[in-house]
């Protein structure tokens, strides 16, 4: 089994790739499925952990988790192979739609298609945020950030780069208040 992981990986996010319509938000649900639930490769609290770092750098999201997953189970090769299979299908779509799509352009059959497929992507997208919502365990005290933040960026015109800087900060200050306080739990104890 160990030998054939980068080709379990190709296949996985292969067969999400292909069969995903609407974006990464659209594939959450699916890549969750796949590799918390079916594969169990990583756990899913890492899972919402690598939603939110996938969330904070620049690319497609879908993209961002397929390269932490790879890369949590067989480092640089696992994130290529992961990354390759998440990226074929939509690459050679769109060249086949680029080549096909001139020729189909105004047709009402193609236009109904698309159209159709509208709702199931809202679904699709609406399926993870609440997954991820209650995974996160997010309640009315924790739900306020995110939308003081949004408020801010909206109304304010403040650019979420400082939001996104503030977090990081903010993590680092808990985590060392964290770390001090199981460290003086220690102490008390050894004493």
């Amino acid at each position: 089994m160990k030998s054939n992981i980068y080709l379990q990986l190709f296949s996985s996010f292969l067969k999400i790739g292909a069969f995903t319509f609407g974006g990464g938000w659209a594939m959450i649900p699916l890549i969750e499925r796949e590799v918390v639930d079916k594969k169990q490769w990583i756990k899913r609290e890492d899972f919402i952990d690598a939603l939110a770092i996938a969330q904070s750098l620049p690319g497609v999201l879908a993209v961002n988790i397929s390269i932490l997953v790879g890369n949590k189970l067989r480092g640089l090769k696992g994130s290529l192979a992961a990354t390759l299979g998440t990226i074929l299908p939509s690459f050679l779509i769109i060249l086949a739609i680029a080549i096909w799509f001139v020729q189909v352009y105004d047709n009402p059959v193609i236009e109904r298609i698309f159209k159709g497929i509208r709702p199931a992507v809202v679904a699709l997208i609406v399926s993870p945020v609440l997954t991820t919502a209650k995974t996160a365990r997010i309640n009315l005290k924790t739900v306020i950030i995110p939308i003081v933040v949004a408020l801010a960026i909206w109304l304010g015109g403040i650019s979420p780069i400082w939001f996104v800087l503030l977090g990081g900060i903010g993590g680092i200050v808990y985590y060392n208040h964290i770390i001090t306080r199981i460290k003086k739990r220690y102490r008390e104890k050894k004493k």
